[in-house]
């Protein structure tokens, strides 16, 4: 059987590279919040799927307590 290889693109760790090399070569004058905004990409996703995993079972037991 023939092993499959992935490989993965991480576009977020990549542009956040960029942003910074551009920033460290002073083509852009951006904050360094902005610059380094890609690499906080993944935890505020993994954030907001908290948030409403929470809010979910929060509500369920609220809406179907009997």
């Amino acid at each position: 059987m023939k092993k499959q290889t992935t490989v993965s693109f991480p576009i977020l760790g990549i542009l956040g590279i960029c942003f910074i090399i551009l920033k460290l070569c002073h083509v852009i004058d951006w904050s360094w919040w902005y610059v380094t905004l890609p690499f906080w990409g993944l935890w505020v996703v993994l954030f907001v799927l908290f948030i409403f995993t929470l809010l979910f079972l929060i509500l369920k037991d609220f809406i179907y307590k009997t």
